[in-house]
């Protein structure tokens, strides 16, 4: 005959407890998504620009290039694999940036104190950043062009079109500056759309410029 004493009934208890207990404290299985983790800007758009976004840019800027001088036209060209491979690298970087261009953040680092205002070359920072808060649609429009500019030289890319890619890059060039019109320096509007007849936009490698 197996006798239970009192004192094995309350272990029991206990052990019950305790197992109930840690089943209680394991989370119930979700099928939602872990949430993501905030994203944190590290650089403001003047060092995003200055540090990413522009010297990635000159690789297609630089790339095709047409320079007439006393010994006559000497043209710039990608000639070999690993030339187009940075044209290629610098390219997918710049439609990745426009997206970071979209997340907000300063508009410049703490020490930069241009004042704008009325008259000036330039916006100042906060009045930068109070013209996108006020039409964020048009800033993100800019920052898509960008990114469909690059798209494109990602393609040119694959043909090893020389006369496009040069193309590509004036397109690029004309993007960036439709941003800055917008929202650095609106008041060069006139003299800008003025000087894109100029030679500097005309030039195109094969011929001279006239």
């Amino acid at each position: 005959m197996h006798t239970v004493s009192a004192r094995g009934v309350l272990l029991s208890v206990v052990v019950l407890a305790i197992a109930s207990a840690a089943c209680a404290s394991k989370p119930a299985a979700s099928n939602e998504p872990a949430a993501a983790s905030p994203l944190t800007p590290v650089l403001s758009v003047k060092e995003l620009m200055e540090h990413i976004v522009d010297p990635q840019a000159d690789y297609v800027f630089d790339a095709v290039a047409v320079d007439v001088g006393p010994k006559g036209v000497v043209e710039t060209l990608p000639t070999t694999d690993e030339d187009w491979t940075r044209i290629e690298r610098g390219a997918w970087v710049l439609a990745e940036a426009s997206n970071l261009l979209k997340m907000p953040r300063k508009m410049a680092p703490d020490d930069v104190k241009r004042t704008g205002g009325a008259g000036a070359p330039e916006l100042a920072p906060h009045e930068i950043e109070a013209k996108v808060k006020a039409n964020p649609q048009l800033w993100n429009s800019h920052a898509d062009a960008l990114r469909d500019e690059a798209l494109k030289v990602i393609a040119i890319v694959k043909t090893r079109d020389t006369q496009k890619l040069f193309d590509a890059g004036s397109a690029i060039d004309m993007a960036c500056e439709g941003c800055h019109l917008d929202f650095w320096y609106p008041g060069d509007r006139a003299a800008v759309l003025k000087d894109r007849g100029s030679k500097a936009y005309t030039a195109k490698p094969g011929a001279a410029p006239k």
